[in-house]
């Protein structure tokens, strides 16, 4: 992971980044890559697409979004799945992922939230509190979703912090949620089309929809040769692809992720893998896993495993399902944007029990020897649910591993005896 080349320091100031903080953090990220990534070996080479974005993590892609702006275009930044990526890039808007995977500013954080919130919310207000995130600085609108109480609460304070638009997700999924989420999803159309002052319509919307849905499809092939045995790329970096999948250039990032699958197909059929056939196989579920917090996966895998799936907000939850792209009206394809985002498989959802199933099915697909469920501290929600993983996980007679961590590196030692001790189990 080199160090970008081009001066940026003008644009962070520009942004009004605090410059010492963020050198600091652009300090901490290139150690933490090289031992995670930069390790591996027999790493397939379209990798090398994602090391360079990780280089450039806030460098060319903050210009890109500085010049988009300077054009006309307007940036949004969310935090959830749950936020239409359509509708943002049909109206001009690109979209960026706002979640942070590293502890930052805590201190500062716990003078306005409690100690015991989960770190995703402690760390996106930290960012936002330490000026260290050239992409929430960069947005014209920041949109936020209900789903959870935490996110639901520090909304309120981040809104002190920048231009904030909530969306309410109903907590079930019954014809009247579906109906207020179709209302929901209508308001943001309203606001985005002030923001940008532009008009949704079919045509763009279509575009756009198109546009998205190839992303995922590039997603769904690249994970699909992780079925294969041996495995042709690891777990980390389908993480990673995932991660990134939130913020970059959309065209750019699908046409970079259909190669690296074209690579991957051709590994599986010459038999070529990045860990041996009889290396044990995991299924990660639980919380998100934003950048830069790669802890479990890296654990996992120099303890001799290989993650083959995710069942997780980056993982397939971000891509599994398409939108419908058969509607030619407007309404209709709302309807199809309506019934596709409802149908993610989120904790706050209750009862949730197509998340269970997913798990299993997913685990039996993947052949998966183990399941382990990796949740945020405080996050209920949850590690309420891990209990209805590991009954359904047990009846299916998979085994199964519950962690509950934050982004601090203070447990790795633990995690890794915690895990070589579970592989010991299953092997």
């Amino acid at each position: 992971m080199n160090q970008p080349t081009t001066d940026y320091r003008p644009m962070w100031e520009a942004l009004g980044l605090d410059l010492p903080a963020h050198d600091a953090l652009l300090a901490a990220i290139p150690v933490l890559y090289q031992n995670a990534y930069l390790t591996q070996a027999d790493r397939p080479e379209g990798m090398a697409y994602f090391d360079f974005v990780m280089s450039e993590i806030h460098g060319l892609r903050i210009k890109e979004l500085v010049d988009h702006r300077a054009a006309g275009g307007i940036v949004v930044g969310t935090f959830c799945l749950y936020v239409p990526e359509e509708i943002i890039r049909a109206l001009g808007g690109q979209c960026v992922g706002l979640c942070a995977g590293a502890e930052w500013a805590y201190g500062e954080v716990e003078r306005i939230l409690p100690q015991n919130t989960c770190a995703l919310i402690k760390s996106f207000v930290g960012f936002k509190l330490g000026k260290v995130c050239p992409y929430v600085e960069s947005a014209d609108l920041v949109v936020g979703e209900t789903t959870c109480d935490g996110k639901k609460k520090a909304y309120e304070l981040f809104a002190d912090l920048a231009p904030l638009h909530v969306m309410e997700l109903p907590q079930m999924k019954r014809p009247q949620d579906r109906v207020l989420w179709r209302a929901e999803i209508e308001q943001l159309i309203a606001k985005l089309e002030e923001v940008s002052g532009l008009e949704l319509t079919a045509e763009n919307l279509a575009a756009a929809t198109k546009e998205v849905n190839d992303k995922r499809r590039a997603l769904q092939r690249l994970n699909a040769a992780r079925r294969a045995s041996p495995v042709p790329i690891s777990g980390k970096d389908a993480l990673l692809a995932v991660q990134v999948a939130f913020y970059d250039d959309v065209p750019r990032f699908t046409a970079m992720v259909n190669k690296i699958a074209d690579e991957l197909e051709v590994r599986v059929a010459a038999g070529e893998g990045v860990a041996p056939a009889d290396a044990p196989r995991l299924l990660v579920t639980g919380t998100p896993m934003s950048i830069p917090n790669w802890k479990l996966h890296d654990v996992i895998e120099k303890a001799g495993a290989a993650v083959v799936m995710e069942e997780m907000c980056t993982g397939s939850r971000y891509y599994s399902r398409l939108v419908d792209e058969s509607p030619k009206d407007l309404p209709a394809m709302i309807d199809a944007l309506t019934d596709k985002y409802l149908d993610i498989n989120c904790a706050c959802f209750t009862p949730n029990s197509a998340r269970i199933g997913d798990v299993i099915r997913l685990a039996r697909e993947y052949e998966a020897d183990g399941i382990v469920q990796c949740d945020l501290h405080f996050c209920g929600p949850y590690q309420v649910e891990a209990t209805l993983v590991e009954r359904a996980a047990k009846a299916a007679g998979i085994p199964t591993l519950r962690i509950d961590t934050d982004y601090s590196v203070g447990d790795i030692a633990q995690l890794t005896t915690r895990v070589e001790a579970f592989l010991e189990m299953i092997e």
